[in-house]
């Protein structure tokens, strides 16, 4: 099951980079939005890691980065993510707070494929939003990674 997600992740970082790097590609394209999105899939993906980890997080989920700051994020939320996968069990059981205060209990494995899903998610609506915009969209499809 840790092949299963360090390949999904692979995906996941492999597409978030295309992603940034479409936007960088197409600064006119590049609207708040998508920005808002892009961040908020980064900041997701940290918060989930340091939701595992049990420490506290030192940005806002919906905290909007700098683009040129987007690709060293994303490499170190991987980073983060595949040591998580490597020290882990995946059937441990995490209990952390949202953003809210609520408690909750998931385990590892259920908490990396939310991350994934999450951000499959956001890419789309980011895509939509820069093709919108007038870039050339691109597809990040799992299946288009793996071909």
């Amino acid at each position: 099951m840790k092949d299963f997600f360090r390949d999904k992740f692979e995906y996941n970082h492999a597409s978030n980079k295309k992603v940034i790097g479409i936007m960088k590609e197409f600064p006119d394209a590049c609207s708040d939005k998508a920005l808002e999105l892009i961040s908020h899939t980064l900041n997701a993906q940290y918060f989930w890691n340091l939701r595992i980890l049990g420490k506290k997080p030192s940005k806002a989920v919906w905290q909007i980065h700098e683009i040129d700051n987007l690709k060293n994020f994303n490499t170190e939320c991987h980073n983060e993510t595949l040591s998580i996968i490597e020290r882990l069990k995946l059937s441990d059981t995490i209990s952390y707070m949202n953003t809210k205060g609520q408690s909750f209990s998931n385990t590892v494995e259920d908490i990396l494929f939310h991350v994934v899903n999450h951000g499959t998610y956001h890419r789309g609506q980011i895509m939509n939003e820069l093709k919108l915009n007038g870039a050339v969209p691109l597809g990040t499809d799992f299946i288009f990674h793996k071909r």
